[in-house]
């Protein structure tokens, strides 16, 4: 008997239909002997509905007030998720976020997760029930309503499996695992069948939607074993385990797992910049306090004395990184600002570059054969990120897919 986390996300419960297959699922594990703790969204939908309700209220919406009408899409969902179960014959009880308590900060709409009282819930598993809890919710120390923020449920589901000590955590989702890389850019996209959590980290913060990234970095810190799978056809989907644990099943470690890729980037060039001390944090220092956030970074030293400076920001921050950049140049002395939004992250990820070489030098002259230009570089021990140009994504990341075998 083993105990089993699993979350289903807004799709998976997104009418009467779709919570009865859920509850179909569910009851297969308890007839296999497992218990069965379920985390579950608001139905696909829900959330947005809710949303533009609040903003018929009030132009900006009370974050608190947000917080307590926001949550009850997934008090909807554990319910009806309940009923479900016990009219299928299993004994399910629903809890909501507040009610096991799950313990958050005070922090209305992001609330970070602080600790989880299991008694509860484990009781009413001793009982031989299902427990059914909301995902993406809270209760701050002042007994307040909290959310986790987009993405939330992956967390809960990942947090009540660490407390609990989980044999396993399911996401169940709309996709079936995690691929090579997106199959609706390469048809020929395979299945992993085992990720370790670092490449997931990558590959969710370069663009990989699978999974929240929160949600993997609670898996790797406590070391729950993650699985992602369909809820919608089956499939063993893809397991998510640490680097010791992937060595211990001893398989080979692929060179590169997967290919992602944004195309939410921007480009900023700073010209003609005095090159002296300091004059890095003279340009970004403004742009950070502007909560903007920047991704990759050049410097070009000139032998005229002065350096140019580039750097990458999400494509929604562009014009205000510009306007910031416009007085921070007549104040450096600096010659121009020039922005390029039409350009794109490609990113390879896998753990085994860090026993080989060549990587970076294959992966270069796959782009120089398909005539792509590379306009920044930027490397950690198991990603190699290139930006090109945006027209040129597909181009690009079938060649690499197809030049390192991930079809295979």
């Amino acid at each position: 008997m083993a105990l089993i986390v699993q979350k289903y996300g807004g799709t998976s419960v997104g009418n009467v239909e779709r919570i009865q297959n859920v509850a179909d699922k569910v009851s297969q594990f308890v007839a296999d002997g497992h218990q069965v703790v379920v985390a579950v969204s608001a139905m696909s939908g829900e959330t947005n509905r809710l949303t533009a309700l609040a903003q018929e209220m009030q132009t900006q919406p009370s974050k608190r007030e947000m917080d307590v009408l926001l949550t009850t899409g997934e008090q909807v969902t554990i319910a009806l998720l309940s009923m479900a179960l016990q009219e299928k014959g299993m004994d399910a009880i629903s809890y909501t976020g507040w009610q096991v308590p799950i313990q958050t900060n005070e922090v209305h709409s992001k609330a970070r997760i602080e600790k989880i009282d299991a008694e509860k819930i484990t009781l009413q598993l001793n009982q031989g029930k299902v427990v059914v809890v909301a995902g993406f919710q809270g209760v701050s120390p002042d007994g307040d309503i909290t959310t986790l923020g987009r993405g939330g449920s992956d967390t809960t589901a990942v947090a009540l499996a660490a407390t609990l000590k989980a044999d396993e955590c399911q996401i169940y989702t709309d996709v079936d695992g995690v691929y090579t890389t997106d199959p609706r850019v390469v048809p020929e996209a395979r299945r992993l069948d085992v990720v370790t959590f670092d490449e997931m980290l990558e590959l969710a913060s370069l663009g990989a939607k699978v999974l929240q990234i929160r949600s993997v970095e609670f898996a790797s810190k406590y070391k729950v074993p993650l699985r992602v799978l369909s809820s919608m056809k089956e499939g063993g989907g893809t397991l998510l385990i640490s680097e010791e644990d992937f060595e211990e099943l001893d398989m080979e470690k692929p060179l590169i797992s997967g290919i992602a890729f944004s195309r939410d980037e921007a480009k900023l060039m700073v010209l003609g910049v005095p090159d002296k001390p300091g004059v890095a944090f003279q340009i970004l220092g403004p742009v950070s306090d502007a909560n903007i956030e920047i991704d990759m970074i050049i410097q070009n030293q000139g032998v005229d004395g002065t350096t140019d400076f580039t750097f990458t920001v999400a494509r929604g921050d562009l014009a205000a990184a510009q306007a910031i950049l416009e007085k921070t140049v007549q104040e450096l002395g600096a010659r121009e600002v020039i922005c390029d939004d039409t350009i794109v992250k490609i990113s390879m990820v896998g753990v085994g570059m860090k026993s080989h070489s060549g990587i970076a030098s294959k992966m270069f002259k796959v782009l120089a054969d398909n005539n792509i230009n590379i306009q920044m570089i930027g490397t950690t021990e198991i990603k190699i990120s290139v930006v090109i140009e945006e027209s040129l994504l597909e181009t690009a990341v079938q060649a690499l897919h197809q030049a390192f075998d991930l079809d295979q």
